[in-house]
């Protein structure tokens, strides 16, 4: 027979109840996945950057994808900048009125733009409409073994099937974000000119007063950064699709998703810096 002080001791040092041990160790086995992953993705990313001066070079491959991604994106690219000026425009000169200060609204609208909503907004809708794309195709390579078939026929699949889709994301967003800020003040002209009243010479003239030099590299820089997280993350999702359609369609889910929130996030991290270095 046990004492009570010593059954008291059994049940003290006792196994945890079953629901906390799969609790610790479901989460455990989560984050060993994500660090996985995220070394997966780094070393792909290195893998994709190290073959871009490689040979050989596919530049039809690069070439097709810079016709589909920036072709392709351009209208939406377009109606998103103009529209977002426009709106730029109407809400800012409704404060600025407050103040008597209406007439700049031609460089409120610029700085907006160039700085941070022409690069973020360019970048969403690359990543919403080309990020899904590419992890669809890829992820239907691999899982109808066409990547397999490459690696049998000595190809790389990451310089054949990836680097040509880093090269055309990088290209092409930089690209397509100057012509949506160029639509953003289009559209916040329009608005000044025809609803406010505005001079159009003013506008042009406190817009480009107000652009300097940090201003443009800060807008220019972002759609690089932003074009790397498209193309690889898409790029990620799609080489590790496994389990057929069902697979792929949850690559494509966490390509869009992933790129999104990465380009928001850092976005944010490059402005504190950016802001930091050059100054406001």
């Amino acid at each position: 027979m046990l004492d009570s002080g010593q059954e008291e001791t059994d049940l003290a040092t006792a196994a945890p109840p079953r629901g906390e041990e799969e609790i610790q160790w479901g989460f455990i086995g989560w984050l060993k996945g994500q660090l996985e992953g995220l070394q997966a993705y780094s070393l792909l990313t290195g893998r994709t950057f190290r073959n871009v001066l490689a040979r050989p070079f596919y530049g039809g491959d690069t070439m097709l994808q810079m016709d589909s991604l920036g072709v392709g994106s351009l209208p939406i690219v377009l109606m998103t900048g103009f529209f977002t000026g426009a709106v730029m425009a109407l809400q800012l000169s409704a404060t600025l009125a407050q103040y008597g200060q209406i007439q700049r609204t031609g460089q409120l609208v610029a700085l907006s733009i160039v700085r941070e909503l022409g690069p973020v907004l360019t970048g969403l809708m690359v990543a919403a409409r080309n990020a899904a794309g590419m992890a669809s195709e890829l992820g239907s390579m691999v899982v109808t073994e066409q990547v397999d078939a490459m690696r049998a026929l000595g190809t790389d699949p990451i310089k054949k099937l990836a680097t040509p889709r880093l090269l055309a994301t990088i290209s092409m967003t930089f690209s397509l974000t100057i012509i949506a800020d160029l639509c953003g003040l289009i559209g916040g002209y329009l608005y000044a000119i025809l609803a406010l009243r505005l001079d159009g010479r003013q506008y042009w003239y406190t817009a480009m007063q107000a652009l300097g030099a940090t201003d443009m590299a800060q807008g220019l820089l972002k759609p690089v950064v932003f074009g790397i997280i498209i193309a690889t993350v898409a790029c990620y999702f799609g080489m590790s699709a496994r389990g057929g359609t069902r697979g792929v369609g949850r690559a494509t889910t966490q390509a869009v998703v992933s790129a999104s929130v990465l380009i928001i996030l850092t976005d944010f991290l490059l402005s504190r810096v950016l802001i930091g270095f050059f100054g406001a």
